[in-house]
Order: C-alpha cells, then sequence, then structure tokens
C-alpha cells in the first residue's frame, strides 16, 4: 500500500514538472500495411527542455527484421502529426539502448521525431534503458539587404551622385 502511495506521489510530480506529454509511434515498413503501436510515453517541458519517458513498450524484433517509421501518430486523422523518421529495426535489438529525439516547434509542439542507438557494453550495466533528447527549433539568420534599387522613368537605374565637398561647392 505505502508503495503504490508513493508512485503516485512520484507521478504528481512528474507532471509537474513535465507540463506536456506526447506518444512516440512506430509503424514497420515492409511490403504489406501493418498498423501503428505506441512506442513510448514521454513527458517534456517546452521551457527547459527536460524530458522523462513515462513509459515505453519495445517493439518485437524479429531475425532480419527491416525497416520502422517513427513519429507521432494522430489516431482520430489516421495521419502523422509530425515528420517522421525511419530507422533499422535492429536499433531495438537486444544489446542497444534506443534515442528518441524530439524536435519541438516554436510553440512547444513536437514538430518531429528521429531515433538512433547506442550499443551497451559491459560498463554500462545501471542506465541501458531507452532516454529522450529534446531539441528546439531556432530562426535562422536573416539576411542583410541593401538598399531597393531606383529606376528611373525610363526603367534605367539611376546612379547616385555623389555628395560634393566643401571646396567644390
Amino acid at each position: 500500500m505505502v508503495l503504490c502511495a508513493s508512485a503516485i506521489i512520484a507521478r504528481g510530480q512528474s507532471d509537474i514538472d513535465h507540463p506536456s506529454a506526447t506518444i512516440v509511434s512506430i509503424q514497420p515498413i515492409g511490403a504489406s500495411i501493418s498498423s501503428v503501436d505506441p512506442l513510448a510515453h514521454i513527458q517534456y517541458n517546452p521551457t527547459t527542455l527536460e524530458a522523462a519517458i513515462a513509459s515505453y513498450d519495445s517493439p518485437d524484433v524479429a531475425p532480419g527484421a527491416g525497416l520502422a517509421r517513427v513519429g507521432i501518430y494522430d489516431k482520430t486523422a489516421n495521419a502523422w502529426a509530425s515528420s517522421t523518421s525511419i530507422l533499422s529495426m535492429e536499433n531495438f535489438a537486444k544489446g542497444y539502448a534506443p534515442v528518441i529525439t524530439l524536435s519541438l516547434g516554436p510553440d512547444g509542439d513536437v514538430i518531429g521525431v528521429s531515433c538512433k542507438s547506442e550499443k551497451i557494453d559491459a560498463g554500462h550495466t545501471r542506465d541501458f534503458g531507452p532516454k529522450v533528447t529534446i531539441r528546439r527549433t531556432a530562426d535562422g539568420k536573416t539576411p542583410n539587404l541593401n538598399r531597393p534599387i531606383a529606376l528611373s522613368k525610363e526603367g534605367k537605374v539611376e546612379e547616385e551622385v555623389p555628395e560634393k565637398t566643401f571646396i567644390q561647392k
């Protein structure tokens, strides 16, 4: 009973620390149309860029498995709600720890998902589960534009007349 109460308190604190949440989905790509399954439920804070994986369902990896697509899937619209990335299903095999990267837009919504894996070696006996990172998009540089070109009535470029110096006046 005490264990359940502490889990609820920890869950409540996690919700305060991470006010936004999303579900990352995976779809194996093959000759036949396959279903889109949830991969991870991720809670994140768009202002501090902190994130935590609330739940993770490791996909079944068959020998010789092909490719898969990961992203945010909207079940009501039956369409991907974010950009997706393609990866090998071997990223979820034993001996690998997946790293899910969420790309956030200016308003804090997830606009893209990518996934890669890190090989687990004998030294990583503690923290070998799935991880999540967050990246925020930034505005690109704006070009420095010169003054607009002035045209004469004939459509030719008007040449600037250099200002006369005091002696020339």
